[in-house]
């Protein structure tokens, strides 16, 4: 795929997942409806969403989570700094590891 082509659709997947984002709240099913063509345009050209979009899709059911809305986000309570993101639809629960722990003694 010519690079032109490859960067206009991650910019059109931006613009789409930004604008669910903005809707989640008073339009759910806009949003939805915004993220599923966000979704179904990297399937259709073979393309991988960046991981910054990528974050606002469950990695169990799939579907479109806005952190606070629609997805319950928590600080992780270990010595392993991390985030833990649950699911509002299917309740899964995952984990971003934010930074690694350092071994003592080193």
């Amino acid at each position: 795929m010519k690079p032109v082509i490859k960067d206009l659709l991650i910019e059109r997947m931006q613009i789409l997942i930004k604008n669910a984002v903005s809707y989640a709240r008073s339009n759910p099913e806009l949003a939805e409806r915004q993220a599923a063509l966000s979704k179904r345009l990297c399937t259709k050209y073979r393309i991988r969403m960046p991981y910054e979009l990528r974050m606002h899709f469950c990695k169990k059911c799939k579907k479109f989570i806005v952190p606070g809305f629609t997805a319950r986000v928590r600080i992780g309570r270990s010595n392993l700094k991390s985030i833990r993101i649950t699911c509002g639809f299917c309740n899964h629960t995952y984990r971003k590891i934010i930074k690694k722990q350092i071994p003592i003694g080193q």
